[in-house]
């Protein structure tokens, strides 16, 4: 599947910014899943210094600085991007229990005692299609660890415990926890801002995509389990006879859990599937403050006003 998409973001400010400095993560990446075919980010006005870098998690970021007076700011970023057939998660095998990934988490020496050459953990996709080498059991290591937006609770391990039941295979659970967080949850976009904390949105059963992807790697590290949050696009279609609107879409987040032998696995709570065919995944962090896709300071300029809008077409 190969889609085009087109993300602009607007800042228009009271107050001239005499001097704005930024780091944009909005060019998708390239994996065993997808291939970035070609990218082009546009900043208007034009900066007096623009580049480009891979950040620790292997992100592209696009840094900028506008040296001069300005009102508004506004960056566009166009990419062309092919997503590549993946296997159904169901079909890969599901050999390990979430209690044994959590002990070669924490002792990546006994891995060994698996038989598993930590150099060359694969696995067969499908037909023949070889998945990405997946990280090593200490760089994945990392993900089990609480992050800024993402705090260990014991109310969120109460929650995973329901689905993490002992000896139950690891994507199984995993399913059972998204699914659990789909049907649980109400999608409420007027309940939370990036600031809401993750227990509010246990307590109160709310959200939108970004919290519930939150909640999930929370309760997977609150059982000593890798997990990341993945930010990125999904294709929406119009109801029945009616035109897509321009600028409708949207950016989504979804979660992803490591999986000894096979890699990193992505699973969307907000819509009760894994993603495949639809889901264009932009970057990888510990939570949201990793990704996000436009920050950085201004000097003056008072309050302002941001717009979004994003395109995503099939080609």
């Amino acid at each position: 599947m190969r889609y085009k998409i087109k993300h602009v973001t607007r800042y228009e400010y009271a107050d001239f910014v005499s001097l704005c400095q930024n780091h944009a993560r909005l060019t998708p990446r390239s994996d065993h899943k997808q291939i970035n075919l070609n990218s082009r980010i546009y900043v208007e006005p034009e900066p007096g210094y623009i580049d480009q870098y891979m950040d620790y998690y292997h992100n592209q970021v696009t840094v900028f600085e506008l040296p001069t007076q300005h009102k508004t700011l506004t960056v566009t970023a166009e990419s062309e991007i092919q997503l590549l057939e993946q296997p159904d998660i169901r079909s890969l095998p599901d050999k390990y229990s979430w209690e044994d990934v959590r002990h070669l988490l924490r002792h990546p020496e006994c891995l060994a005692e698996y038989s598993i050459e930590i150099q060359t953990l694969q696995c067969k996709a499908s037909e023949g299609q070889t998945s990405e080498n997946t990280d090593s059991l200490f760089s994945a290591a990392e993900f089990a660890l609480p992050s800024p937006f993402v705090p260990i609770h014991p109310e969120m391990k109460q929650f995973a415990e329901l689905s993490f039941t002992p000896g139950r295979p690891l994507i199984d659970a995993t399913y059972d926890l998204m699914a659990r967080i789909f049907h649980e949850f109400q999608y409420d976009p007027g309940f939370s801002t990036i600031s809401t904390p993750i227990l509010a949105v246990l307590q109160h059963k709310k959200g939108v995509c970004q919290d519930f992807a939150h909640l999930a790697i929370g309760c997977l590290r609150s059982l000593g389990l890798a997990a990341r949050y993945v930010s990125g696009y999904i294709e929406t279609l119009p109801p029945e006879g009616q035109e897509k609107l321009e600028g409708a879409d949207a950016t989504h987040a979804w979660f992803a859990v490591y999986v000894p032998e096979i890699g990193w696995l992505d699973f969307d709570p907000t819509n009760n599937v894994t993603a495949k065919d639809q889901h264009i995944t932009v970057a990888v962090g510990r939570d949201f403050s990793d990704v996000t896709p436009l920050k950085g300071v201004v000097f003056g300029g008072g309050s302002n006003r941001l717009s979004v809008a994003v395109d995503v077409t099939r080609l």
